[in-house]
């Protein structure tokens, strides 16, 4: 009986020593296959060159400790049609930002057509960042018009994209309404949704999230996108998710990139997977109340106090109501917490 239980001891270490190392390998090789180098990077024209006097060189992101707040841009890249060595502009641009110690995460979507100053290259839309200076340059113009440090980036594009949503099994949600649009150019890209509760794969999921052609446009897109985002962070944390998440993270090592150092992108992971996503604050950003449509050389664009929309983002980030009434006298009760901010314009 002794020996029957050594063995059985023996063949579960044995499986679990072979589980931990596939799971290290799997993990080591997506980390190297996605930081960005120099002969593989996504930007091959912007890697020597500084842009708007910011260049990768002088953007090595400080060691993280794993103690203080970190905030990573998020780009969607649409590179459809591209020629040789040609960068796109970003299609969605979103800043997720975790406390380590509070565990509490925030999604702001930055609208783009926000008018901004793009370093070294006076005012524009800040979906131009990353095509005149590739992802340290758009990292830096959000950082700027959002008054935080910008650690980190990951880009992808729409394959990217489709991949993750097909490789955790696709996302259960709510479609508020008909969606329905045609692409002269590229028909495998129309989009064609029902309303109502269904199972979003990759090419579906993309369709939800690139859907602006209503009355609010890119308003009601970006708080699309930050209700799919926050759905696709729970499904991650999953029992179902984590087994897989080998096979998750091969799926979609081709078509991302990245700064993250190996040993950051491990603390990082780990700390996505416990931060609560459950009723995550989200906003977008400019959010409505602040925001000012304007027309500059024949074109409509959105700009923004930034004093005001640095309180408000501070406001956001401490879990406070940016635009809550003072307290009158002491003693009177503090604001309640934001719970989903400002989701887009009314």
């Amino acid at each position: 009986m002794a020996r029957t239980i050594k063995r059985l001891f023996v063949v579960v270490l044995i499986l679990i020593l072979a589980g931990v190392g596939y799971y290290t390998y799997g993990f080591m090789k997506f980390a190297n296959n996605i930081q960005s180098k120099p002969e593989s990077t996504k930007f091959p024209a912007l890697t020597t060159k500084k842009t708007g006097g910011v260049s990768a060189e002088s953007l090595i992101p400080p060691k993280w400790e794993g103690k203080e707040r970190v905030n990573v841009l998020i780009l969607g890249g649409d590179s459809r049609g591209l020629k040789k060595n040609e960068v796109p502009r970003s299609d969605s641009m979103m800043v997720a930002s975790i406390d380590p110690v509070t565990k509490q995460a925030v999604l702001l979507s930055i609208l783009r057509d926000t008018y901004v100053k793009v370093p070294g290259h006076g005012d524009d839309r800040i979906n131009t960042a990353v095509a005149l200076g590739g992802p340290h340059l758009a990292m830096k113009t959000a950082s700027d018009l959002l008054g935080i440090p910008i650690q980190y980036y990951v880009y992808t594009d729409f394959q990217g994209f489709m991949a993750l949503v097909d490789a955790i099994g696709g996302i259960e949600l709510d479609v508020e309404k008909d969606m329905k649009y045609r692409d002269s150019e590229e028909p495998e890209f129309d989009i064609n949704l029902k309303k109502g509760l269904q199972q979003l794969n990759g090419k579906t999921a993309l369709q939800y999230v690139r859907f602006r052609h209503d009355a609010l446009s890119d308003f009601s897109r970006t708080e699309r996108q930050r209700k799919f985002m926050a759905a696709v962070a729970q499904k991650m944390q999953t029992t179902s998710s984590l087994i897989r998440m080998p096979m998750i993270l091969n799926s979609i090592d081709p078509y991302i990139e990245t700064n993250l150092a190996t040993g950051d992108m491990l603390k990082l992971g780990t700390l996505a997977l416990e931060a609560k996503t459950e009723g995550m604050a989200s906003s977008q950003i400019p959010p409505a109340e602040l925001l000012v449509e304007k027309r500059i050389g024949g074109a409509a664009v959105i700009s923004v106090n930034k004093d005001k929309l640095h309180k408000y983002v501070q406001d956001l980030l401490a879990g406070r109501d940016p635009f809550a009434e003072p307290a009158k006298k002491a003693g009177s009760e503090t604001a309640k917490p934001a719970a989903n901010a400002n989701t887009g314009k009314k």
